[in-house]
């Protein structure tokens, strides 16, 4: 009696198990992969990915030009003002003009001593073009008694001439002009532009440069 149950038994185990095998053959095999921990301080850079990893979003990833492309364009801007005005502030004619004011009595008289720029960062206003010959620069100053405004304008009338001065003044605080150029042009000799040579001694040089003289 036991061995016809246990024959039942074990020929319904048999007949079961090629269907348990059929639908394990058509479910989906699911991969599994490893966990990768990220690295901690110290570690170093994390040198392999997988090739299965998600991808990042675009649209989080992407670079903002419309937020940074303003801030790039105003730091470029205020450099490029700031080279401007250092290059016209280290030229010879704002040193030259400043050491004339020194020395000029009516400005000493108003200005005082230690005549000097007003601000620590000097700003040089106007045109500086000594290759187009056009100069027409002003700045503020200062001495012991009084502030003001400096302006010097001149100009080249030909490529190969000489720089004329055509304002040289003082602004005071009150809005009144000190015409600085009522002493004379003190410019004058640092352009080459001094006394007008004898002409009759020019051409009696012409006739004999060029020949040996013979002597008497």
């Amino acid at each position: 009696m036991l061995s016809r149950i246990t024959q039942r038994m074990a020929l319904k185990r048999a007949l079961a198990r090629p269907s348990s095998c059929a639908k394990s053959s058509r479910a989906p095999q699911t991969q599994r992969r490893s966990l990768t921990s990220a690295p901690r301080p110290g570690d170093g850079p994390l040198m392999e990915r997988r090739a299965d990893r998600e991808l990042p979003d675009v649209q989080t990833s992407r670079f903002r030009w419309s937020r940074t492309f303003p801030i790039f364009f105003g730091i470029v801007a205020v450099t490029s003002i700031a080279i401007f005005n250092y290059q016209k502030l280290s030229s010879p004619v704002v040193s030259s003009t400043l050491y004339a004011l020194r020395t000029n009595q009516r400005a000493r008289e108003y200005l005082g001593d230690e005549i000097y720029f007003k601000a620590q960062i000097p700003w040089i206003s106007g045109e500086m073009n000594q290759l187009h010959g056009r100069i027409d620069i002003k700045f503020n100053v200062k001495g012991t008694k009084r502030t003001g405004v400096m302006r010097f304008a001149s100009f080249r009338p030909t490529p190969r001439g000489m720089f004329e001065t055509t304002e040289w003044s003082l602004e005071t605080e009150d809005g009144k002009i000190i015409d600085l150029l009522e002493e004379g042009d003190p410019f004058r000799a640092i352009n080459g532009r001094g006394p007008e040579p004898d002409l009759d001694d020019d051409a009696e040089d012409a006739k004999i440069r060029g020949f040996r003289q013979m002597p008497k």
